[in-house]
This record gives C-alpha cells, sequence and structure tokens, in this order.
C-alpha cells in the first residue's frame, strides 16, 4: 500500500541553505509506464546542488522544488514497462530530480549490486558519471595513457581515479593536506602530489618529463595554465569545475598542440546516461572499489550539507544525507 504523502526537502525560493525546508508533502507519481517510484535511504549532495539552489544555474527547476539528482533506495512501484528493475529491488538513480526525500520518481534505475550499501549507492550518480564521461567518453583514455587528476581527493576525483585503475590506466593525482594524500593513495594513484605546497608542479614536471596524456581539473579558474604546461603533445586539459575566470598563456597549447575541453554531465542524452549507468555497476562487480564516504547528514541537516561541500577544502569522498 503506498501512503498518500511524504517527508522532503522543499526550496520555495532560490538563495542561501536556509531556504530548505522539511515538509510533508503530496506522494510523487508516477507518469508515465518506463517510470518507477523509490523508497529513498539515502541522497547524495553534490556541489550542482548549491547552484541551483542559489539560482545561479543555466536551467533552473519551477519553485518549489525537491533539491538532490542522486540516490538510492528500495523500488515500491514500477511501471508496466519496466523490465530490468521490480518492486522490492535495491537500486541508485543519478541524473534524476527530487532526491532529498523519502520518495523520487526514477526514470533510469540501476540495480545496486550486494554489498554495496545505500549511502555509497547514492554517492555513484553525479560523481561517477561526470568521470566515466570525461575519462571515458569524451577523453577516450586507454591502457597506456597517463592522466593526472588535479584535486583527485572531491567525489569526481577520487571517482576518475579508481575508474582508471579499473582499466589499468596509470592515474596521478593530487590533494591539498596529508590526510588528503594518503586518501588519494588507496585509490590507486601511482604517485600523489600536495597541491597546497609550493613547488609541486616542479616535482610532477621532473617525473614525469613526457607530461600527461589527460589532465582532468576540478579548480580551473587556479589551475587552468600549470595544467597547459604539464600537457604530453596533444595532451587534453577536460575542465570538471571552475568557479571564476581565468588567465592563460595560450602559447602553450601551441608548443604541445595541446587542448581543452569542457565537460557537462548535464549534455548527456538519455542513452549515454544508462550506458554511464550500466558500465559503473560492471565497475562495481569488477572490482573491491567503492564510492568513499567523507560525512553523512540526517534530512533535517541538510542545509549544512550545502555549506560543507562548498566550504571544505581539502575534502575526501561524498557527502550523503542518510532517510529514514
Amino acid at each position: 500500500m503506498i501512503k498518500s504523502s511524504t517527508i522532503a526537502a522543499l526550496v520555495h525560493r532560490f538563495g542561501g541553505p536556509e531556504q530548505i525546508e522539511i515538509a510533508q508533502c503530496g506522494m510523487p507519481c508516477i507518469k508515465n509506464a518506463n517510470q518507477i517510484l523509490v523508497r529513498n535511504h539515502a541522497s547524495g549532495v553534490n556541489p550542482v546542488d548549491t547552484y541551483i539552489r542559489a539560482g545561479q544555474y543555466a536551467k533552473l527547476p519551477t519553485l518549489p522544488y525537491v533539491p538532490g539528482k542522486d540516490g538510492a533506495g528500495v523500488v515500491e512501484l514500477v511501471g508496466e514497462n519496466v523490465k530490468n528493475v521490480k518492486v522490492g529491488d535495491r537500486v541508485w538513480f543519478g541524473m534524476e530530480s527530487g532526491s532529498a526525500s523519502q520518495h523520487t520518481v526514477v526514470n533510469r534505475p540501476f540495480l545496486l549490486p550486494e554489498g554495496v550499501s545505500f549511502s555509497e549507492g547514492a554517492s555513484l550518480g553525479t560523481p561517477y558519471m561526470t568521470a566515466y564521461r570525461a575519462l571515458f567518453h569524451l577523453a577516450g583514455a586507454k591502457t597506456g595513457d597517463v592522466i593526472l587528476v588535479h584535486g583527485a581527493s572531491g567525489g569526481v576525483g577520487s571517482a576518475l581515479m579508481q575508474l582508471a585503475a579499473w582499466k589499468k590506466i596509470e592515474a596521478v593525482g593530487t590533494a591539498g593536506s596529508k590526510n588528503g594524500i594518503q586518501f588519494v593513495k588507496r585509490l590507486g594513484a601511482k604517485h600523489v602530489y600536495n597541491h597546497s605546497e609550493s613547488g609541486y608542479v616542479s616535482k610532477m614536471k621532473a617525473d614525469y618529463p613526457g607530461g600527461f596524456n589527460y589532465i582532468f581539473e576540478m579548480a580551473a579558474h587556479t589551475n587552468l595554465n600549470t595544467d597547459l604546461g604539464l600537457l604530453a603533445p596533444r595532451g587534453k586539459v577536460a575542465v570538471i569545475g571552475n568557479r571564476d575566470e581565468t588567465k592563460i598563456n595560450a602559447r602553450q597549447l601551441m608548443a604541445t598542440e595541446g587542448s581543452v575541453f569542457g565537460v557537462a554531465l548535464g549534455l548527456s542524452t538519455e542513452s549515454e546516461l544508462s550506458d554511464f549507468g550500466t558500465n559503473i555497476v560492471e565497475f562495481l562487480k569488477e572490482t573491491d572499489f567503492r564510492p568513499l564516504i567523507n560525512k553523512e547528514y540526517s534530512l533535517e541537516q541538510i542545509g549544512q550539507a550545502h555549506k560543507d561541500i562548498m566550504e571544505n577544502n581539502g575534502a575526501k569522498g561524498n557527502l550523503v544525507l542518510k532517510i529514514d
């Protein structure tokens, strides 16, 4: 028996974290035969959630709205065309809408493999799909390539390190603290550098004189010009994160015939998102790697989680809301 109401985080006006309130609202309804209803047990928190809440995003939802794009839980209801999951299955989802709620209508569910927790499942969507799109779909990285993940301790960065190790791609990472360094080493990194220390770029150039085939950049406003000087011939920089304008010396691109491209998970087609999710499930089944959880919050603490994900320097892993 499906209840008529649920508990959710609601945003009635764009602004700071104080605009989020927890309220009882109507149960979301399946609108077509291809959707399912999930009883969420965890919801991922990502930087993009804060941009949308603040009204600083290209495509904004109609107010009021329930924040959150990623989650994991148990299937409560399935549309008649759904064949890949059934009622009672443990599932995860990403790039949907309204995961910061007890219930979410989901278009693209993926089975959560045995041994993967709900909190881990809720950390797969945006971070791992972004990493998969950047590393394989856009860059086309393969065994034999050498990559640098500039900011490897966060959600997307750690996913990149794990996915690279899965496909035996040599991955080098950076982090901003001693704890972050140790964290990234556990992700399969061959070398890890502290990007808070002066001289770390010189160390990388000495250790990798041939440069990197691909650089995955989490803070282009700070590091892009540095990245251009670290590229191998015809290497590429993938811009995954950026918070301000930056200045570069484009002559560095001429020296290597290098290039820069952006990564936007939101431009993925439905088919691509389904492919990313299917391959991420295979990654979970074939390896012991799991999303690393930095901190868990209650649904009522979502405002604090939004603050923490933007203010924590040297963050390690993912932030998750546990939903009772």
